[in-house]
């Protein structure tokens, strides 16, 4: 988390100081039409910057991910650029009509007409002069659909299948306001490293927008498969779903996950890989029913349908800094530790590792499956049950493990647990980079 929040930051704050190197209008006195321009200009850099990167991390580049520390981080960067795209152009929108509206109500006197001309900015190369009117046009119309569309990718409850398509909506957005950007762009910064800058990041923009529209995002990364093994636990809502890729797989660590597409009609989902690879071409994945699509899958997978499943992504690895791990996990968070304990089993690394997991009872038989894997993966397991030991808290764990502060956490549950946890290590001096989360949420 720490990593994403300085890449949004720095990043927001390099183009306002790249903007206000070309255009220093805060260092002197000027008049209302001249600073208004001037901020209709800044807070559109911002919004068509911020929103050229969300484009580009959208395309899933394994070198962005590593860059970021994992393809969840990647996304809830692209979430954060998102809103922020959206609040520049409310605040775009906003300087441009809000005066007039103003002026209407009798808030503040009208703008003469030549000054009114100067927001306009009718200056430059003839061309741009002559797309200037069609640019505004589109501009107005691509603020209503981002509004609209942004909205939508940020609710919850708006079903995932209706998401995938109005969000790629966006990048037939985007291109048309690349358009009005570069049309309607002071002309006084054509010659300031802000329209180099932003130039460079609306081209990689684009052709990210490009890449999404012709469906080529994780091309590379894509294997057709076939499910060989529908198992069902109604006793924990878990589905086990074997696969049998057709294609080549370059092979996956411990603790990524895959994008699987079980149909069309519903796009691809991330899901854990639960298995190691042991270059047989077998993928095993563990699926708790928690929303409409992964609860009806268990009635609607059948052995023998073909599958597409990309990957693999994510940096939750376990290659940690220290000898000793502390791996605490919640439900179906638990998946990325049985994959590693099952490689452990048969390539120890030798560090120590305590595992906690949170479940609703210890005497269910996955339970006891997991002891026998903890045991051969020389992994001290202590299952967590909160009717009878109550609540798990980062002193609980403190009590069992002295030395936890030579230790990497490794936490994959739900995100408001290891909040909690990350939150009550960090304040008795635990370093946050060695506190490693999954986030859950893509969106």
């Amino acid at each position: 988390m720490t990593r994403i929040k300085v890449v949004f930051w720095v990043f927001c704050v390099g183009l306002t100081a790249l903007w206000l190197a070309a255009d220093p209008i805060l260092t002197h006195t000027a008049p209302f039409a001249q600073t208004r321009l001037s901020l209709i200009n800044y807070t559109g850099i911002i919004a068509m910057g911020v929103i050229s990167v969300a484009m580009i991390l959208a395309v899933r580049s394994s070198k962005v991910e590593s860059f970021i520390g994992g393809l969840d981080k990647s996304y809830r960067l692209h979430k954060w650029l998102g809103v922020a795209g959206l609040i520049m152009a409310i605040a775009h929108w906003l300087w441009i009509s809000g005066p007039g509206w103003l002026a209407t109500l009798g808030m503040m006197a009208p703008a003469p007409r030549q000054q009114a001309g100067a927001v306009t900015a009718t200056q430059g190369p003839a061309l741009l002069r002559t797309l200037q009117n069609p640019a505004r046009s589109v501009g107005q119309f691509c603020f209503y659909a981002t509004v609209i569309l942004v909205v939508l990718a940020l609710l919850r409850w708006f079903p995932y299948r209706y998401f995938l398509k109005t969000h790629r909506l966006l990048a037939i957005v985007f291109l048309i306001l690349v358009f009005h950007g570069v049309v309607l762009m002071k002309t006084s910064y054509w010659s300031h490293a802000v329209s180099y800058v932003i130039v460079a990041l609306m081209a990689a923009g684009t052709v990210s927008a490009i890449i999404m529209l012709f469906r080529r995002v994780g091309r590379t990364h894509r294997a057709v498969g076939e499910i060989d093994a529908v198992t069902t636990r109604p006793d924990v809502g878990i589905l086990q779903v074997g696969i049998c890729l057709k294609d080549r797989w370059n092979g996956h660590d411990a603790g990524q996950f895959a994008f699987v597409n079980f149909e069309d009609g519903e796009g691809p989902h991330p899901f854990t890989i639960s298995s190691t690879w042991k270059d047989d071409g077998h993928l095993l994945f563990l699926i708790k029913g928690l929303g409409d699509y992964t609860s009806e899958l268990p009635t609607t997978l059948k052995v023998g349908t073909l599958v597409t499943v990309e990957g693999p992504y994510g940096r939750f690895t376990f290659e940690g800094r220290h000898q000793r791990q502390i791996w605490v996990s919640a439900g179906i968070g638990i998946t990325p530790f049985v994959s590693r304990m099952q490689e452990l089993a048969v390539h120890p690394d030798g560090k120590t590792i305590d595992l906690f997991h949170a479940t609703g009872s210890r005497d269910i038989e996955p339970v006891d499956q997991l002891r026998k894997l903890a045991e051969s993966a020389h992994v001290l397991l202590r299952v967590w049950v909160a009717a009878e030991d109550g609540r798990m808290t980062g002193e609980d764990i403190r009590k069992v493990v002295p030395d936890w502060k030579a230790a990497d956490i490794w936490f994959c549950g739900p995100a408001i647990f290891g909040k909690e946890l990350r939150d009550d290590f960090g304040s008795h001096g635990f370093p946050v980079n060695s506190f490693h989360q999954e986030l859950f949420h893509l969106r």
